[in-house]
């Protein structure tokens, strides 16, 4: 009967989108079928197994999403391209992983050495073929049309160290409570946001991605008044404030765990750690000028050896 009543809707999702209101139902079902939030909702965790049973209703949510052409997108609300992106990026990830479930512990094991999963364009999406990350750096973070560091708790990245995936679609109509909820979860989860002897660890995203929260977002220009907006689920009191201010409190950040989300619970950390080069050295730009240094010395041995062969030749 689930899978009858998803399958209904994903023929509904299918049709000509018309209006803004994209029809995100087939995805929502899909989600509060097949995703486990923890009561306080800091985090949760999928049934890929039973996604795995329901992706033909997945993939008639995407192929409706891939409908959606850029022109019908730019003129929709700010919050509805905001909710639309988001559940791309999360239903795609959910996707990218049963291409592989259950033969593997991490995402990141479905990188390569010259691509990381978040890089391999196969998402047809607003008339191009894009990646994971095109979706979020370029569209979200990007385009400087959202200025929202919050979607970092709502795009999930299918790893005990991300932020929950919700277990309903993101819509624009309520996408700032939602928004809202998530990043007060993610706060409020002691295992990855904490006071640790006398400083504030918090997760790793807030280092890849620091710049971020210091936009002028709520009035937040640096990561300290960010903070300080959500000091309630950071269980910070007036006097931690003050110390964070005052430069007294120091931030650490804590190791990201990138092991599966799975509801079966994580697997070995064998492969977890794994980091394709390439992504490696372009999250890193000292060891991105490192490689290109390295790069060039190796072409320049190269065109020194070939000429050295040819004179070699021309004199012989």
């Amino acid at each position: 009967m689930k899978h009858h009543y998803i399958a209904i809707l994903s023929l509904l999702a299918s049709a000509p989108v018309q209006a803004a209101d994209f029809d995100h139902s087939s995805w929502d079902a899909l989600l509060t079928e097949n995703v486990e939030m923890v009561p306080d909702g800091s985090s949760s965790t999928v049934n890929y197994a039973e996604f795995e049973e329901d992706r033909a209703a997945l993939k008639s949510y995407l192929d409706a999403m891939a409908k959606v052409s850029r022109e019908e997108f730019d003129g929709w609300s700010k919050p509805d391209q905001l909710a639309f992106l988001i559940n791309a990026y999360n239903a795609w990830t959910v996707e990218l992983i049963l291409t592989q479930y259950p033969d593997l512990v991490s995402i990141k094991e479905l990188g390569s050495l010259t691509e990381s999963p978040w890089q391999m364009a196969f998402i047809p999406l607003l008339g191009e073929t894009l990646s994971l990350d095109n979706i979020e750096h370029d569209i979200i973070r990007g385009s400087g049309l959202y200025n929202d560091p919050r979607i970092h708790f709502g795009v999930n990245c299918a790893s005990i160290g991300c932020p929950a995936l919700l277990n309903e679609a993101f819509v624009g109509s309520k996408l700032d409570q939602q928004l809202d909820m998530m990043t007060k979860g993610f706060l409020s989860d002691r295992t990855r946001n904490r006071l640790e002897d006398g400083n504030l660890a918090v997760s790793s995203i807030f280092n890849w991605y620091g710049g971020d929260f210091e936009q002028g977002w709520r009035g937040a220009e640096t990561l300290d008044e960010f903070f300080a907006l959500y000091a309630d689920s950071l269980g910070l009191s007036a006097d931690d404030i003050e110390a964070l201010d005052s430069g007294d409190m120091e931030i650490t950040f804590l190791e990201y765990d990138w092991r599966l989300n799975d509801s079966k619970g994580p697997g070995s950390a064998e492969n977890s750690n794994f980091i394709s080069p390439l992504w490696l050295i372009r999250s890193n730009p000292i060891l991105g000028v490192a490689a290109g240094g390295v790069l060039l010395v190796l072409v320049g041995g190269i065109i020194f050896f070939i000429r050295r062969r040819r004179t070699k030749a021309a004199q012989a």
